[in-house]
Order: structure tokens, then C-alpha cells, then sequence
């Protein structure tokens, strides 16, 4: 939920983590945003709790790639520019991203 906060407060930065190819930047960042929440509330329910995880999984590697373009192009996600702190970013991001993996597997999968 807290990471999902960030698609509606820096969408303009956000929204450059696409690379230029990439249409409806701005409406793909809201629609991941709200994905987000859903699946942070999807965990929540008996039901749905085992395939959102799955789900959940993909989504945060599917993400990597646009992490990397942010990366590349120095991307500042608060300020919505090109003052980011590159490669370093991904020091913080890599780690991060396979902490919320390693979270929901051993959460949702193994001990769920």
C-alpha cells in the first residue's frame, strides 16, 4: 500500500520511468497505482490471498525493467527530473524489490 502512495503523489516522475515508446504513461502509472492497492487488499482475503501473491510476485518483477530505465536516465521520482542518483538507485530498488518478493512468498506462499 505504502509503495503504491507514490503512483499518486509523483506521477510526473513516475510516469518518466517509461521509456518514450510506452503510450498512456500517465494513465499506466494511476492504473498500476490502484493494481497496487488492490492487490495489498487482495492478501487480505482468504480466497485470493495465494494467486494475488503469485500475481503480486510477477508485478514487482515486471517492474525491474522500468527501475533499470529510471536508473539509466537518472530519474529524480519526487522532483519529476533528470537529477537522480543513477545507477546508485538501483543499490536501494534491487534489494527492496526482492525484500517485497521474499515478504509475500513467505508470507502468503510458504506460511500461508
Amino acid at each position: 500500500m505504502f509503495t503504491a502512495l507514490g503512483h499518486f503523489k509523483f506521477p510526473a516522475g513516475m510516469s518518466m520511468m517509461l521509456p518514450e515508446f510506452v503510450p498512456y504513461k500517465l494513465q499506466i502509472i494511476y492504473l498500476t497505482g490502484v493494481l497496487e492497492i488492490l492487490g495489498g487488499i487482495a492478501l487480505l482475503i482468504h480466497p485470493l490471498y495465494k494467486t494475488d501473491a503469485w500475481l503480486l510476485i510477477l508485478f514487482f518483477i515486471s517492474i525491474l525493467p522500468a527501475n533499470i530505465y529510471a536508473a539509466i536516465h537518472h530519474i529524480n521520482l519526487e522532483k519529476g527530473d533528470r537529477s537522480g542518483s543513477g545507477m546508485q538507485y538501483l543499490l536501494f530498488r534491487i534489494p527492496l524489490q526482492l525484500f517485497f518478493i521474499a515478504w509475500i512468498w513467505f508470507f502468503a506462499l510458504y506460511k500461508g
